[in-house]
């Protein structure tokens, strides 16, 4: 398995390819008409357009969706005066956390970066920004961030192979699998 830092950054586009359906098909089994399905599944990307920008952790994207989803049906449902069971209507729509993704692992990672890598690396692997708008924001030379942001993925891989006992391929791409969570030496 391949794994590249900017695979945590994802466009509404995306959002909606990758989750649409499944969004869609939890309104349908709660609300039971194609109609309102469609037009709060509307709502929910229009809230996700809006607000992806202040989701700060990717890991937790999945999760966000269904709560939007989630509140944005309760809405429905006082807003047209209609009854129905929260207790019951929360529980069946809970969402397990209790995976281990390389997601997690490289939250993990990042935060145990020196600041002065994790900057640049987080604004230019996963915001998207040009090296030199990073060097701009961050009031550095180029050259600097260039070398920052190296080190950054190379102190990055190595987390990967020290917790996860990831290796790199002759294409020096990290593969490997991900390992329980209790046996992770960054996320147990």
């Amino acid at each position: 398995m391949t794994f590249h830092l900017y695979d945590l950054y994802m466009t509404t586009q995306e959002v909606w390819t990758t989750y649409s359906q499944d969004v869609k098909h939890f309104i349908l089994s709660r609300v039971k008409d194609s109609v309102v399905t469609n037009d709060i599944t509307q709502e929910v990307f229009l809230k996700i357009h809006t607000k992806l920008h202040t989701l700060n952790d990717l890991t937790k994207l999945k999760p966000w969706i269904f709560s939007i989803a989630r509140n944005t049906m309760v809405d429905y449902f006082k807003q047209s005066n209609q009854t129905f069971e929260i207790a019951h209507f929360e529980s069946e729509s809970e969402i397990v956390e209790d995976s281990h993704t390389e997601e997690d692992c490289l939250h993990g990672i990042l935060l145990g970066l020196p600041k002065k890598y994790r900057d640049p690396i987080f604004l230019s692997d996963i915001k998207g920004l040009k090296q030199s708008e990073v060097a701009n924001q961050l009031g550095i030379p180029i050259p600097t961030v260039k070398s920052q942001i190296q080190r950054a993925r190379k102190l990055i891989a190595q987390g990967f192979m020290d917790c996860c006992g990831f290796s790199l391929n002759d294409k020096g791409h990290l593969v490997g699998e991900i390992q329980d969570k209790k046996d992770c030496k960054i996320c147990s």
